[in-house]
Protein backbone atom coordinates (compact mmCIF):
# COMPACT_ATOMS: atom_id res chain seq x y z
CA UNK A 1 0.00 0.00 0.00
CA UNK A 2 1.47 3.41 -0.90
CA UNK A 3 2.37 5.98 1.67
CA UNK A 4 -0.29 8.62 2.28
CA UNK A 5 0.05 11.17 -0.47
CA UNK A 6 2.29 8.88 -2.55
CA UNK A 7 -0.34 8.32 -5.23
CA UNK A 8 0.50 10.07 -8.46
CA UNK A 9 -1.30 13.38 -8.83
CA UNK A 10 -2.20 14.47 -12.34
CA UNK A 11 -0.58 17.69 -13.48
CA UNK A 12 -2.85 20.52 -14.63
CA UNK A 13 -2.00 19.81 -18.27
CA UNK A 14 -3.18 16.21 -18.25
CA UNK A 15 -6.00 15.92 -20.76
CA UNK A 16 -9.15 14.11 -19.78
CA UNK A 17 -9.25 10.47 -20.82
CA UNK A 18 -12.16 8.02 -20.72
CA UNK A 19 -10.37 6.30 -17.83
CA UNK A 20 -9.08 7.63 -14.54
CA UNK A 21 -5.39 6.91 -14.95
CA UNK A 22 -4.67 8.31 -11.48
CA UNK A 23 -6.27 5.15 -10.08
CA UNK A 24 -4.15 2.92 -12.34
CA UNK A 25 -0.75 4.59 -11.93
CA UNK A 26 1.09 5.02 -8.64
CA UNK A 27 4.42 6.54 -7.68
CA UNK A 28 5.75 5.32 -4.34
CA UNK A 29 9.36 5.90 -3.24
CA UNK A 30 9.39 2.38 -1.76
CA UNK A 31 8.46 0.70 -5.06
CA UNK A 32 10.73 0.60 -8.13
CA UNK A 33 12.82 3.49 -6.87
CA UNK A 34 9.86 5.84 -7.07
CA UNK A 35 9.25 5.32 -10.78
CA UNK A 36 5.59 5.31 -11.83
CA UNK A 37 4.17 1.79 -11.71
CA UNK A 38 0.86 0.12 -12.41
CA UNK A 39 -1.00 0.37 -9.09
CA UNK A 40 -0.69 -2.79 -7.02
CA UNK A 41 2.25 -4.11 -9.04
CA UNK A 42 5.96 -3.49 -9.50
CA UNK A 43 5.55 -3.16 -13.27
CA UNK A 44 6.93 0.23 -14.32
CA UNK A 45 5.45 2.38 -17.04
CA UNK A 46 8.89 2.40 -18.62
CA UNK A 47 8.78 -1.42 -18.92
CA UNK A 48 5.39 -1.39 -20.62
CA UNK A 49 6.42 1.42 -22.99
CA UNK A 50 9.67 -0.39 -23.85
CA UNK A 51 7.70 -3.53 -24.65
CA UNK A 52 5.38 -1.58 -26.95
CA UNK A 53 8.38 0.13 -28.60
CA UNK A 54 9.93 -3.29 -29.20
CA UNK A 55 6.81 -4.28 -31.12
CA UNK A 56 5.07 -6.35 -28.47
CA UNK A 57 1.30 -6.43 -28.76
CA UNK A 58 -1.01 -5.74 -25.84
CA UNK A 59 -1.66 -9.49 -25.74
CA UNK A 60 2.10 -10.15 -25.49
CA UNK A 61 2.40 -7.71 -22.59
CA UNK A 62 -0.59 -9.22 -20.79
CA UNK A 63 0.91 -12.67 -21.22
CA UNK A 64 4.30 -11.48 -19.88
CA UNK A 65 2.71 -9.60 -16.97
CA UNK A 66 -0.41 -11.55 -15.94
CA UNK A 67 -1.32 -9.02 -13.22
CA UNK A 68 -2.00 -6.40 -15.90
CA UNK A 69 -5.26 -5.78 -17.74
CA UNK A 70 -5.80 -4.04 -21.10
CA UNK A 71 -6.85 -0.83 -19.34
CA UNK A 72 -3.44 -0.72 -17.63
CA UNK A 73 -1.67 -0.67 -20.99
CA UNK A 74 -4.04 2.04 -22.25
CA UNK A 75 -3.35 4.09 -19.11
CA UNK A 76 0.40 3.82 -19.73
CA UNK A 77 -0.02 5.06 -23.30
CA UNK A 78 -2.31 7.87 -22.14
CA UNK A 79 0.22 8.91 -19.50
CA UNK A 80 3.05 8.87 -22.06
CA UNK A 81 1.01 10.89 -24.55
CA UNK A 82 0.18 13.52 -21.96
CA UNK A 83 3.79 13.63 -20.78
CA UNK A 84 5.09 14.03 -24.32
CA UNK A 85 2.71 16.90 -24.90
CA UNK A 86 4.24 18.74 -21.95
CA UNK A 87 7.88 17.69 -22.31
CA UNK A 88 8.53 17.80 -26.04
CA UNK A 89 8.29 21.18 -27.71
CA UNK A 90 6.36 21.01 -30.93
CA UNK A 91 7.24 23.69 -33.45
CA UNK A 92 4.34 25.86 -34.53
CA UNK A 93 3.24 25.69 -38.11
CA UNK A 94 4.27 28.73 -40.13
CA UNK A 95 1.51 31.26 -40.57
CA UNK A 96 0.64 32.80 -43.88
CA UNK A 97 1.83 36.36 -44.27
Amino acid sequence: MPLPGARWSPPRWLPLFPMDITQLITRDPRVAGGEPVITGTRVTLRTVLASLADGDSVEDILRDFPTLKPEHVRAVVAFAAASAEEDLPVPQAPTAA
